[in-house]
């Protein structure tokens, strides 16, 4: 009985040396602002392959409210956008939060247009990369605000 109970122990031992240190959600928060803020700098950058880094393989997009579904239809929608000299719109965070897992987030934002003025407001949910540890995006959609004052 006294072996069973010192290997009980070394094995809990065992598992409690590969336990990982608790998510520090503040710098995962970081990361991801960090990513969202490279993924709009290669819109205004005009550079499509560093926007096609950014996007997972198995990522949706919702276009007008129907889903563009894989990476191969977002870049293939998105393409046009990289089309002229200057960027037609620019997005950038203002809330990001991880979940505890540290493995989705989300970030939400205004959308510019040319001008500078709120256009629209997009929504995005961010994927941490198993293989590398970055995020990727795996979920997009965005609406256009509303004119009120009409």
């Amino acid at each position: 009985m006294h072996r069973r109970s010192a290997l009980l122990g070394i094995g809990v031992l065992a598992l409690a040396g590969c336990a990982q240190p608790p998510l520090d959600l503040t710098s995962a928060s970081e990361q991801v602002r960090a990513s969202e803020l490279a993924f709009a700098a290669s819109m205004a950058a005009r550079d499509f392959n560093a926007f096609a880094s950014w996007v997972a393989d198995d990522a949706t997009f919702i276009n007008a409210g129907k889903p563009l579904r894989g990476k191969g239809a977002v870049l293939a929608h998105w393409q046009r956008f990289f089309q002229s000299p200057a960027a037609p719109f620019s997005w950038k965070p203002e809330i990001v939060e991880v979940l505890a897992s540290g493995q989705l987030a989300y970030s939400e934002g205004p959308v510019m247009g040319p001008d500078g003025k709120a256009v629209a407001r997009y929504f995005s949910t961010w994927r941490r990369d198993a293989a590398g540890g970055g995020w990727k995006i795996v979920l997009d959609n965005g609406y256009d605000l509303c004119d009120c004052k009409k």
